[in-house]
Parts: structure tokens; sequence; C-alpha cells
């Protein structure tokens, strides 16, 4: 049995890491990669003591080189190709709707399609020298799956930019455009990027869930609709024992004992 090439390890704050390990391949999105991408994200997903994930790579040179190029040019029928490219959404919706917070930790180049799952995520630590980009266009293809993610996090001109030129974007300047939330040097980025999933790893799993889910449920709502549903959410939330503890353990100077109720 082939070796896999997405690992999965849980401790025992919650912190659920899965890492893209295909390094001969630069963590190429092949099919079969993306399949057991989705097999550990449901399993995230479905596990009740998970708080938060984070998706790495084994690779410090690159997180991911996007998709898969010698699938672009092979002889597959073209109806199958476009079966295939189901993957691709079906991951970055999964990361929408995991119910609990999605870290990429970016400790090296974030490429192509590879980018479009570091935008899916709800936050990126990036480690200094990395690049980001959708080089794809300098090979004859335009990034049409990862266009609907960039529109949403990046401004439309610079947008284009990425888009149209190809070029690539240091971590510096993906901080500045606010696409990643912090940009750390090597030595300390495994620290970091554990001190960021250990503090939202404490937070109360059921309100996190709560917001999570009525984020990803109201992203593109227009306003009336999506208010009219974060205030059910809110009532929703005020029943719970969680913010009944939250507030108290506040009152009380001491840390919160979440119940999940």
């Amino acid at each position: 049995m082939p070796a896999a090439l997405v690992r999965y390890d849980l401790d025992a704050r919650g912190i659920a890491t899965i890492t893209l390990d295909d390094p001969a391949t630069r963590n190429a999105l092949s099919d079969r990669l993306l399949d057991e991408l989705i097999g550990r994200l449901g399993q995230a997903r479905a596990d009740g003591s998970v708080r938060v994930v984070v998706l790495t790579s084994s690779d410090d040179r690159v997180f991911s080189s996007g998709g898969n190029l010698k699938a672009f040019a092979d002889d597959t029928p073209t109806v199958e190709k476009y079966v295939g490219l189901d993957r691709f959404p079906r991951v970055y919706r999964l990361l929408g709707q995991l119910g609990k917070p999605s870290i990429c930790a970016a400790g090296g180049d974030v490429l192509a399609g590879a980018f479009g799952l570091a935008l899916a995520c709800d936050l990126i630590i990036a480690r200094e020298g990395v690049r980001f980009g959708c080089p794809e266009i300098n090979v004859g293809v335009f990034p049409f799956m990862i266009s609907a993610l960039i529109y949403r996090s990046v401004p439309r001109a610079r947008a284009n930019e990425l888009m149209m030129t190809g070029r690539l974007i240091s971590a510096a300047e993906a901080e500045r455009l606010h696409l990643v939330n912090a940009v750390v040097p090597g030595e300390q980025f495994a620290a970091e990027v554990d001190r960021w999933a250990g503090l939202i790893a404490s937070r109360s799993p059921l309100l996190m869930r709560m917001g999570k889910n009525a984020l990803d449920a109201t992203r593109d709502q227009p306003l009336d609709a999506a208010l009219a549903h974060l205030q059910g959410q809110l009532a929703l939330a005020f029943a719970t024992e969680d913010i009944k503890e939250g507030v108290a353990a506040f009152r009380e100077k001491r840390e919160p004992r979440w119940s999940g109720r």
C-alpha cells in the first residue's frame, strides 16, 4: 500500500494538524492528494474533540505548487477532467463548513491552486521569505477556480494583476494586502503557529462552531438577510451554557470551563 500523501495528528488540546506530505511533487494537488485531504478534513469536521485545524506542509520550501500540471496536458478525456476538477471546490467549501476554525501554516511558497487553499482557510500565518501567487498564466492556464476566492480576499485591481501577470508576492506584501495574519521569522514559525492554534483551541468550541457556521452562511448574503440570520444565531447563543460560563469566568477572574452546551 502506498504511503499516505496527507498526514493527520490530533493533540490533547484539540489541535488537528493536517500535513501535505508529497515532497517529490512539491505537494502538487493531484487527485489522490486532494482525495486524502478531503477525507482528513471530513474526519476533523466529524470529530467533536477537534477545536482547530492547522493545514501545513512537510516541505519547508513549498507549501504546495498547486494543480498537477502533468494532468492538465495528458490525454484524459475532457469530460473526465471536468468531473475530477470537482475536488477543488469540494475542498474549498469543506474548509468553510468545518464548524471549527482553520489555520494555513504557510511555511513554504503557496502557489496556484494552493493559493486558493490558503485563502479558503480562516487564518494564514506565513514564514518570512515565502511567496504567494497564481503563476498559472505563465504556462497558458488561467486561475479559473481560485479567482472566486481571490476576488473575495484581494482588491479588484490587485487581484487582476496577480491573475493576469502571474507575479508572485512576498509574505510581507501579502500582509500589507491583509491576506495573511502574521509574518514570522523562520526560527519562530512553528512556535507562533502553535501559539495561534492553542489560543483558538482555548475558546468555547460550541460558540466557535456557531460563529464559524454563521460566517459561512452569511458571507455572500445581502445585508438584510445576513442580519436576520445573525440575529437568530445570537438568540440561540444566549441559550447556551457556555455563554453563561464565559461571562461568569470573566467576572470571577478565572479561566472558563467550557461544557459544549
